[in-house]
C-alpha cells in the first residue's frame, strides 16, 4: 500500500496539476499521510526552478493547513481518530509520558518535527491532545514548516539536480543537527 502512495505520488508532480497534488499531499501528510511533500516538492522545483520559491508557500501553507487538522484530531477526537493513527506510527506508548512534559517544551516539539525527519504529524495531534496553545502552536509551525520548504527549495533552485542527492540523504541529518545545537546552546547559556 505505502508502495502505491508512494509512485502516485511521485506521477503527480509532472502532472498538470502538481501544484494542487504538492497541496494536498502536504495537507494531509501533517496528519495522517505517511508520504511527505519533499518527494513531490524536489521534483517539481527541479522541472520549474523559477517557480521554487511559490512551491515551497504552497507546501508550507499546506502543511501549516493540514497541522491544523492534526491538532483538531488531537484536541476534539483523540480516542476514535487520534489514537488508531499513533498506533499506526507506533507512538501510541510514548503518549502518556510525553504528555505530561509536553506543554512546557511543546514550541520546541513542533520546531524539531516540522524541520526533522521526525513525524511532523505525531507532534501535531499530540500538541491538540494536551491542548498546547493554538497561537504558539501556529506560529512555530509555520516557522519550522517555512524553514524545511524554503531551505530546499532555495537549495534546489541555486545548484539544481546536482543537490537532489545530497538533499535527500543528508539534509534531514542537517536539519536535526542544527536542532540539537540550538537547543544545547539555549541550554549553556541558561544553565553555565
Amino acid at each position: 500500500m505505502i508502495r502505491r502512495l508512494y509512485d502516485w505520488t511521485m506521477q503527480q508532480a509532472g502532472g498538470p496539476h502538481a501544484l494542487w497534488a504538492l497541496a494536498l499531499v502536504a495537507f494531509v501528510e501533517s496528519s495522517v499521510f505517511p508520504i511527505p511533500p519533499d518527494v513531490l516538492l524536489i521534483p517539481m522545483v527541479l522541472a520549474a526552478r523559477a517557480q521554487a520559491w511559490r512551491i515551497a508557500l504552497v507546501a508550507t501553507l499546506a502543511s501549516v493547513a493540514g497541522g491544523l487538522l492534526g491538532y483538531a484530531i488531537g484536541y476534539g477526537f483523540m480516542d476514535t481518530l487520534g489514537q488508531p493513527i499513533l498506533d499506526f506510527y507506533g507512538k501510541a506508548d510514548a503518549f502518556d509520558s510525553l504528555a505530561a512534559r509536553f506543554n512546557a517544551m511543546g514550541g520546541w516539539a513542533v520546531l524539531i518535527a516540522g524541520v526533522t525527519p521526525f513525524p511532523y504529524k505525531v507532534i501535531t495531534i499530540f500538541s491538540g491532545a494536551t491542548h498546547l496553545n493554538l497561537w504558539l502552536f501556529l506560529g512555530v509551525s509555520v516557522l519550522a514548516r517555512a524553514l524545511r520548504f524554503f531551505i530546499v527549495a532555495a537549495l534546489l533552485w541555486k545548484f539544481g539536480a546536482p543537490i537532489r542527492a545530497f538533499i535527500e540523504r543528508w539534509l534531514g541529518l542537517l536539519f536535526t543537527l542544527f536542532v540539537v545545537a540550538l537547543i544545547g546552546g539555549f541550554y549553556a547559556l541558561r544553565y553555565l
